[in-house]
């Protein structure tokens, strides 16, 4: 059984910063891509940032250069650093994982946390 548990939500002040955390516990062989998705009401949800467990990163436009993603391979954790917050950022984060477990540790299968609240008022 493997779960992702995010912290670090709430409201924040446009032009502010806000941290998010996930944590993945369980039986875990590896984690490939960790990412934080977001989805705000009446909105696709979207990638908002990737690393792989190499360190590579990827981000969506609309943040780049204001998110910065961060991992702790030897925690199972995935930071996402939102500086100069804007309204739109305002949506539920969601944390996501690709973990193969120590009974199948040749697959990876995809893990969602249950979400977290950003509310950023301007």
């Amino acid at each position: 059984q493997v779960q992702l548990v995010e912290s670090g939500g709430g409201l924040g002040q446009a032009g502010g910063s806000l941290r998010l955390s996930c944590a993945v516990s369980g039986s875990i062989a590896s984690i490939n891509d960790m990412r934080w998705y977001r989805q705000a009401p009446g909105k696709q949800r979207e990638m908002v940032a990737t690393i792989a467990r190499v360190g590579t990163r990827i981000y969506a436009d609309s943040v780049k250069g204001r998110f910065t993603i961060s991992r702790d391979n030897a925690q199972n954790t995935v930071s996402l650093q939102m500086d100069s917050l804007k309204a739109e950022d305002t949506a539920v984060y969601y944390c996501y994982a690709e973990v193969a477990t120590i009974k199948r540790p040749a697959i990876a299968y995809v893990y969602w946390g249950q979400g977290t609240q950003v509310t950023v008022s301007s």
